[in-house]
């Protein structure tokens, strides 16, 4: 089931309180304990979209990505140009992490730097298809 993901930006030394106007906004599949789901990836990819938002600087929308490869063999990420790379950025370990509320997951931004976001929000997108439909 796809859900949608709301992450603020937790704490660090430029927010020392975090901040709730820094963060994105993630559509994936995630199983019963907040795991996101390769082969439902595979068969949505198109729907798992993101929007980042941050303080003074327009929305970005781009799309989550899992490639092969990485420590854990895969590794997520998102690309908001089909065109390059350069933009890209990767989520440390996310294969690995629950996305629950208040949980933290750290996304490596575009200059190489690893910044914690806090899970604020999970809602179902789409319910399952009635049975015998």
């Amino acid at each position: 089931m796809l859900h949608r993901i709301t992450l603020h930006l937790g704490r660090t030394p430029a927010q020392p309180e975090g901040s709730a106007r820094d963060g994105y906004e993630i559509t994936a599949p995630l199983d019963v304990e907040g795991r996101l789901l390769a082969d439902e990836w595979h068969a949505a990819r198109e729907k798992c979209r993101v929007r980042r938002f941050e303080p003074n600087e327009p929305d970005r929308h781009g799309w989550l990505l899992h490639r092969a490869g990485g420590e854990g063999g895969a590794s997520w990420g998102i690309d908001y140009d089909d065109a390059s790379s350069d933009d890209d950025e990767v989520g440390y370990k996310l294969d690995r992490h629950c996305f629950q509320l208040d949980e933290y997951v750290s996304i490596c931004d575009q200059d190489g730097d690893f910044r914690p976001y806090k899970v604020v929000a999970l809602r179902a997108v789409a319910a399952p298809a009635p049975v015998g439909a």
